[in-house]
């Protein structure tokens, strides 16, 4: 049949093409039978240069998700309508996919069209159903039932995962400049025995295999999950998304990513739906489930078009605000905890809106020396003294509060530990400066309970620490004052 009269009475762009239905019923080629003008001006190809049942390939990349929308669209019989990010065209398209009758018997047909822009229109990704639009609506709502926004995000997952009626559904942040990535949450069904998501990459990022045995095929200890991830941007091939449908298309990823296609066929994995995350031009990470209810693919292609784009600005928000938290609460010279973020742990504890509970210690440490040091050596020296003052302290410190509170003075909190415990901790401190060649300094401790208030505990450690500092310079005089040059 001549398709060309069809499309070229399309006032928007139109395109006809042909599915090959192999003899086992799978599909094959996707061809490109017939296209109107406007088709062929948005690929940037001349009416000449068309020739008709060539592979669709031919004129745009290669699309895996386009692809299983085609196939699709002519085994089911039915019509396809999607809103996507095409990274290729550096915009946004409303995709429409019509089944047609033909009289091929190894050949289906489908008309293809599409709409353009350059940013995304909120109207057309908001035009969903009542269902899917009372789902959205919930996960915008648990965004702001609580504080706690990594809870929020876990909550969200479980139920995106029971509305896709999936297996697991898991959301990983990704650093591309870092080459770094991290499981933000992890959502598994109730049945599912599976190792989670982080139990699959170890401590460095490398993917390991989380099952006693190993007998997962390849040896992958030497590999980066983070190599992994960089191949989820071919697969997704410039589309908003990657879907497997059933196992014959878990296949075809193979060749494009045999380390993650291994790893999914060990962990029992036989569909999948894969979202980019995207801010600012940039992607932050992924959103995807496993072996979902293939039944209802539509359903659930909505839903995460929909929720990650959402997903993606309340987590881009996140991050910016956690990096001007730690810029805000961090010297950043040391790298330890600052002034700011100390006079705003005493004042939440103060106000009890952070009270103790128990007892704690409280330690001023000031830095001997360091005038001398900066006199004689310069201040880089002087800095660099004061970065191994700080290491020196959270070797010793290690998991309690440590705030570079003044040029060369320190606060140590110490929380849930004895008296005994937490003088042990101060007697290693002077221990290790006094052996040392460089790191010297003096301390001030108090230890209480949560009856002595906080400042007057912090005034008590302040006094006796300049009284040991009195003792050390006069033992050695020469550093208390700058030398002349």
């Amino acid at each position: 049949m001549n398709y060309g009269p069809v499309v070229e009475h399309m006032k928007k762009i139109a395109s006809v093409l042909s599915v090959k239905i192999n003899s086992d019923g799978s599909c094959g080629d996707i061809c490109l039978e017939a296209a109107n003008d406007l088709y062929l001006k948005s690929v940037n190809v001349s009416r000449e240069d068309f020739r008709p049942g060539k592979p669709y390939t031919n004129y745009i990349p290669k699309d895996l998700n386009f692809e299983a929308m085609s196939y699709r669209c002519v085994l089911e019989q039915r019509m396809i309508h999607s809103y996507v990010n095409a990274e290729f065209y550096n915009a946004w398209m409303e995709l429409y996919l019509m089944p047609m009758d033909s009289e091929d018997v190894d050949k289906k047909y489908f008309m293809f069209s599409y709409d353009m822009s350059p940013k995304v229109d909120a109207n057309v990704l908001a035009d969903i159903s009542p269902d899917i639009a009372s789902r959205v609506i919930r996960t915008t709502l648990k965004l702001r039932e609580t504080d706690d926004f990594k809870k929020s995000i876990r909550g969200i997952m479980d139920d995106i995962r029971a509305d896709c009626e999936a297996n697991r559904g898991c959301i990983l942040l990704t650093d591309f400049k870092a080459r770094t990535c991290s499981v933000l949450c992890d959502s598994l069904s109730p049945d599912e025995h599976t190792p989670d998501m982080a139990s699959y990459i170890d401590e460095g990022g490398y993917l390991r295999n989380p099952a006693e045995d190993h007998s997962m095929e390849d040896d992958n200890s030497d590999i980066a999950f983070f190599d992994i991830v960089e191949t989820w941007a071919d697969l997704i091939a410039g589309s908003n998304c990657y879907i497997v449908h059933d196992a014959d298309e878990l296949e075809k990823m193979k060749d494009i990513s045999p380390i993650w296609y291994t790893s999914l066929k060990y962990a029992g994995v036989y569909n999948l739906v894969i979202y980019p995350l995207k801010a600012n031009g940039e992607t932050i990470g992924y959103i995807w489930v496993t072996n979902f209810n293939s039944d209802n693919t539509l359903n659930i292609k909505a839903i995460l078009e929909v929720t990650s784009f959402i997903l993606a600005a309340e987590i881009s928000n996140y991050q910016l605000f956690r990096k001007l938290k730690i810029l805000s609460d961090t010297d950043l010279l040391t790298g330890l905890l600052n002034r700011n973020a100390m006079n705003n742990r005493i004042a939440d504890i103060v106000s009890g809106d952070s009270p103790f509970n128990g007892e704690y210690g409280v330690a001023f440490v000031d830095l001997n020396g360091l005038k001398a040091v900066n006199d004689k050596e310069g201040h880089i020296a002087g800095d660099n003294l004061l970065k191994a003052a700080a290491s020196v302290l959270r070797d010793t410190f290690m998991e309690n509060e440590i705030y570079r509170v003044g040029g060369d003075e320190f606060l140590v909190l110490v929380v849930g530990k004895t008296e005994q415990d937490f003088n042990n901790l101060v007697d290693d401190l002077r221990d290790v400066c006094e052996k040392s060649d460089t790191v010297k300094v003096a301390v001030g401790s108090y230890f209480g309970n949560s009856n002595v208030d906080i400042r007057e505990a912090m005034h008590i450690a302040d006094e006796r620490m300049y009284k040991d500092k009195e003792e050390y310079y006069k033992k050695y005089p020469e550093l208390k004052y700058r030398n002349s040059k």
